[in-house]
């Protein structure tokens, strides 16, 4: 399904230049831990772009971290923490504008700063890289429902 989201929406990196520093590691079952997103390594105070044209439908610090959630097209849905946000809820934003700052502190982060990205559809997490054409890929058969 993520290959079809890629080619149905047009998405792109949440920061430039992008270098993922931690990857996508879903858990064998949606109850354990894992890591359901990637990190990115910027610099503090980098502009963070919207990876893709939506709404924004959060806005705001939890657990004491500012985090900005996206809703686009066909259920899907990124996130991006820890960012210092410029946008608002309600707010419409295009692919690549900017929705914030990335701030220092995203725990685990093995340099200075890290944007955590996460995307999911419905309830399902997704490899946000897959949006980008990047993530794994599963070949499905012939007769399998879409």
């Amino acid at each position: 399904m993520s290959f079809l989201l890629s080619l149905l929406l047009v998405f792109g990196w949440p920061l430039a230049p992008a270098s993922v520093v931690r990857g996508f590691e879903p858990p064998p079952a949606p109850w354990l831990a894992g890591h359901r997103g990637v990190d990115l390594a910027g610099p503090p105070g980098a502009p963070v772009l919207a990876a893709g044209a939506g709404a924004v439908v959060f806005a705001g610090r939890i657990a004491g971290r500012g985090i900005v959630s996206v809703a686009h097209a066909l259920g899907v849905r990124t996130t991006y923490e820890p960012i210092s946000a410029v946008v608002v809820v309600g707010d419409l934003v295009a692919s690549g504008q900017q929705i914030g700052t990335l701030a220092a502190g995203h725990p685990g982060c093995a340099v200075q700063a890290c944007l955590h990205w996460g995307a999911r559809r419905g309830t399902d997490y997704l490899d946000p890289l897959s949006l980008l054409g990047r993530g794994r890929v599963r070949l499905l058969p012939l007769n399998s429902p879409p």
